[in-house]
């Protein structure tokens, strides 16, 4: 059933996968349902939930045209691999960092990439702060993408480092979140970054509608960022 779902909820949002991506996330699903037996990735295990919740949801940023070349991305807080893996089976060109602090995630990525035979994709263990601040890292990526659940000031924290001038973050939030931008604009200043646009994305076949706050990269963060000792969630920037 995820062939006829995924291709039907991605066509509603002008997506368009093919039968090859198709057959892509239909492994990726069943690997992910089983390993989530042995060690807990998601509470999302139902088949048509799946397909909505992290799939559909996760193609979302592909919406703004920013992940239709061979664009360095990093997705911060990964997980199972949303939103990074999906936007990857949709676009093989992208070159695509997979950053989570959990090590049994990333074996499971690991084994997601061997068995979908993808290229140009890597799952790191480590922790943003950390990561951040490595020359390897720091300010090399076009776009940071993140569906991680935290206040966006500390969000940007955690992210904006990643990505070069002229790149984007863009933080994966609920409806909800005109508040939370406002309250975070300093911080996405301080940390080089401007609000380029919200956009709102309504998953087909359901009620739930998520933001995409697109954040431009257009000045160097300060290399005081990022604070170390969890410092970001405990006194975001104010």
């Amino acid at each position: 059933m995820t062939d006829n779902r995924l291709k039907r909820l991605s066509h509603s949002m002008d997506i368009e996968l093919s039968d090859e991506m198709i057959d892509d996330f239909s492994a990726y699903k069943e690997l992910l349902k089983e390993w989530n037996e042995k060690i807990n990735i998601t509470t999302i295990t139902d088949d048509e939930e799946i397909d909505k919740k992290h799939f559909a949801d996760s193609l979302s940023p592909a919406l703004t045209g920013l992940f239709d070349g061979s664009e360095r991305i990093i997705d911060v807080g990964t997980g199972g691999g949303f939103p990074g893996l999906p936007l990857k089976i949709r676009n093989r060109g992208l070159r695509v960092t997979l950053l989570d602090s959990l090590n049994k995630r990333i074996v499971f990525l690991n084994h997601v990439i061997e068995q979908l035979n993808l290229n140009g994709i890597e799952a790191v263990h480590g922790r943003a702060e950390e990561l951040g601040l490595k020359d390897e890292y720091r300010e090399k990526y076009d776009i940071c993408v993140s569906r991680a659940v935290a206040s966006l000031d500390t969000l940007c924290e955690y992210c904006m480092p990643f990505v070069k001038v002229g790149g984007y973050f863009i933080s994966m939030k609920g409806p909800d979140i005109d508040e939370e931008v406002e309250a975070s604009k300093k911080a996405i200043n301080i940390l080089g970054g401007t609000v380029e646009k919200i956009d709102y994305v309504r998953i087909p076949e359901s009620d739930i509608v998520h933001s995409l706050v697109v954040i431009k990269k257009t000045g160097n963060t300060p290399k005081k960022y990022p604070r170390a000792g969890g410092k970001p969630k405990k006194t975001p920037i104010k």
